[in-house]
C-alpha cells in the first residue's frame, strides 16, 4: 500500500494560525497541549488507541513540493512562511498514555510540548486518529464485559466509515478484547487472527442447503462454522449441519459448530443446543451475529441463550450509541525562555468546559492491587506516599476520601523527545494483553454496562490551587 503523506490533514485555520504566529515572530515558542475527552453519560471509561499511528503522522510531518504548491495557491500565505514549512519537521517532545491504559475524562491521554507552530500544525490529526481508535477500544472493552469472557469476533468491516475506519476501527477493537476480524487487510497489518464463516449466498447458489453445507464442510472440514439460518433455522438448517457433522466425524474431523445471524437468538440457540447435544455434539459451536452490541449481548445472557462465540460489527465498528469520543485538544501552558511555565487556562461559563492549566502528570492509585482513584498533579510535583493520601472532588470539595495503604504509578510516558521516538512502541498482541489486565485492575462496578459508578478523578493540590486562582484573577480583571 503507497504511504501517504498525511502533512496536510489538518483544518485550515491551523495553517493560517502558523502563518500568523511565523508573521508575528512568535513561532518558536515552545506551547504545551493536552488531548482529553469531556465527560459524557454514554462514556465513563475508554481505553486509550491509536498512539502507535499519532507517533507514526509525526515523525512522518513533512511539506514537500506538492504541498506547497498546492499551499501557494490558494493566495493566504506568506512567501516566507512556505520557505519555512519546505523544511520544517517536528522537533518537540510528546507524552502519552500507553496504548490499552483506562482512561478516564479530563485526564490527557497525550500531551505535545513543542514550537507552537508544529503543535498547531498537529491537532486535528491526532483528534482524528486518537479520538476513533480511543471511542471504537472503548465500545469494544464494553461488548467484550458484556460477553464474560466468550469470544468476540470483530466483523465490521462492511459497515465501517471508509476504509480507514475499518482497518483501525478494527486494531481499536483487537485493543478492547476482541481476539479476532474478519478484516483481512488489517490482519496482515497488525498480525492479527482473521476469522470468517461463509454467506447465505453460499447456500442459495447450491441445489439444496445440505448440499452447500457439505461442499464447505469438504473445503474446511476443520474450521467449517455452518450459516443455519437461510431457509429455516429449526427445521432445515440444523438438522442438515448435523447430516454434514455425522459425515466428518465418520472421516476423522471434529465439527465446529453453526451460526445463527437472524431470528429470536436466545430461543434459537437453546433449541440448537438441544439438537446438537442429542445428536452428540456437546463441544460444537453456537455463533451469533446480527446488529448485537453490548446491551443485546447482556440481555441474551440473562436470557439462558446457548451463545459461546459472537460476531459484532455494525454497533462496534461505527460505536452507533456514540459516535464520536469528543476528544478535544487544549493548551494549557507555554515554556518561557528560561525554562518556566506561564500556564493557560480556557474558561467557560460550563464548568465541565474549564481546562486545567499547566504541565501534567497523572497518577493512579491502587489498593491491595485493585485501582481506587486518579490524580491529575503538575509535574514534578511531590507527593509523599508515606502519610494518608487525601482526595477531594475537582469541583465539590467536601466530597473526600482517605487512603491510608495505598501504590501509586504514573500513567503516562514519554514517547518522543526532541523530534526522535523515544518509547518502544509494542505490537498489538502485547497492547491486547496489557488493556486486559489494566481492566483486571477495577472493581465491575466502575465498568458495568448500566450505571456505573463514577471513579474518582481528582487534581492534586497545586493544580487545584493553581486553577482556582488563575479563575479568580481572569475573572477579577474581567470585572
Amino acid at each position: 500500500m503507497e504511504k501517504r503523506n498525511l502533512t496536510l490533514l489538518t483544518d485550515l485555520y491551523q495553517l493560517t494560525m502558523m502563518n500568523g504566529y511565523y508573521l508575528k515572530g512568535r513561532h518558536e515558542q515552545v506551547a504545551i497541549f493536552d488531548l482529553f475527552f469531556r465527560p459524557n453519560k454514554l462514556i465513563t471509561y475508554s481505553l486509550a488507541a491509536g498512539l502507535e499511528q499519532a507517533v507514526d503522522y509525526i515523525l512522518n510531518l513533512n511539506f514537500g513540493k506538492e504541498e506547497i504548491e498546492y499551499l501557494r495557491s490558494l493566495n493566504l500565505f506568506d512567501e516566507g512562511f512556505l520557505n519555512y514549512l519546505a523544511n520544517m519537521k517536528f522537533t518537540g517532545d510528546v507524552y502519552a498514555l500507553p496504548e490499552g491504559t483506562v482512561v478516564f475524562p479530563g485526564e490527557p491521554i497525550l500531551t505535545v510540548k513543542a514550537p507552537i507552530i508544529q503543535a498547531q500544525l498537529i491537532e486535528t490529526a491526532l483528534l482524528n486518529i486518537l479520538n476513533h481508535q480511543t471511542l471504537i477500544a472503548s465500545k469494544a472493552a464494553k461488548v467484550c464485559n458484556a460477553a464474560k469472557g466468550d469470544n468476540v469476533l470483530e466483523f465490521g468491516l462492511r459497515r465501517a466509515q471508509g476504509p480507514d475506519a475499518g482497518l483501525y476501527g478494527a486494531r481499536a477493537a483487537i485493543i478492547g478484547g476482541c481476539t479476532s476480524t474478519s478484516n483481512v487487510l488489517a490482519g496482515q497489518m497488525f498480525d492479527v487472527k482473521v476469522s470468517g464463516t461463509h454467506a447465505h449466498s453460499w447456500v442459495m447458489n447450491f441445489p439444496t442447503e445440505y448440499d452447500a453445507f457439505m461442499a464447505y464442510a469438504q473445503i474446511y472440514p476443520d474450521s467449517a462454522l455452518l450459516l443455519v439460518d437461510t431457509y429455516n433455522t429449526l427445521k432445515s438448517g440444523v438438522p442438515n449441519a448435523i447430516k454434514v457433522f455425522d459425515e466428518l466425524k465418520k472421516q476423522g474431523h471434529k465439527p465446529l459448530g453453526i451460526r445463527l445471524d437472524s431470528g429470536d437468538l436466545a430461543y434459537l440457540s437453546k433449541k440448537a443446543r438441544e439438537m446438537l447435544d442429542e445428536a452428540g455434539y456437546p463441544d460444537a459451536i453456537i455463533c451469533a451475529s446480527g446488529d448485537l452490541d453490548e446491551y443485546s449481548i447482556a440481555s441474551l445472557k440473562s436470557q439462558g441463550a446457548k451463545i459461546s462465540l459472537w460476531g459484532v460489527g455494525t454497533k462496534l465498528i461505527t460505536s452507533s450509541e456514540m459516535p464520536a469520543l469528543g476528544g478535544v485538544y487544549k493548551l494549557s501552558g507555554m515554556v518561557e525562555e528560561d525554562g518556566s511555565i506561564t500556564p493557560k487556562i480556557k474558561l467557560s461559563d460550563n464548568s465541565v468546559k474549564i481546562t486545567n492549566p499547566g504541565f501534567k502528570s497523572i497518577y493512579r492509585v491502587y489498593v491491595n492491587g485493585k485501582a481506587e482513584a486518579d490524580l491529575i498533579c503538575l509535574r514534578g510535583e511531590k507527593i509523599d506516599t508515606t502519610k494518608p493520601l487525601t482526595l477531594y472532588h475537582p469541583t465539590e470539595r467536601w466530597k473526600c476520601i482517605t487512603f491510608e495503604n495505598y501504590e501509586l504509578r504514573e500513567l503516562s510516558v514519554k514517547v518522543i523527545e526532541n523530534g526522535k521516538l523515544y518509547y518502544k512502541l509494542p505490537p498489538l498482541k502485547e497492547i491486547a494483553l496489557y488493556a486486559k489486565s489494566e481492566l483486571e485492575t477495577f472493581w465491575e462496578e466502575y465498568t458495568r454496562i448500566d450505571n456505573p459508578h463514577i471513579y474518582k478523578v481528582d487534581l492534586s493540590d497545586g493544580l487545584y490551587a493553581l486553577k482556582t486562582d488563575m479563575i479568580k484573577q481572569i475573572r477579577g480583571d474581567k470585572a
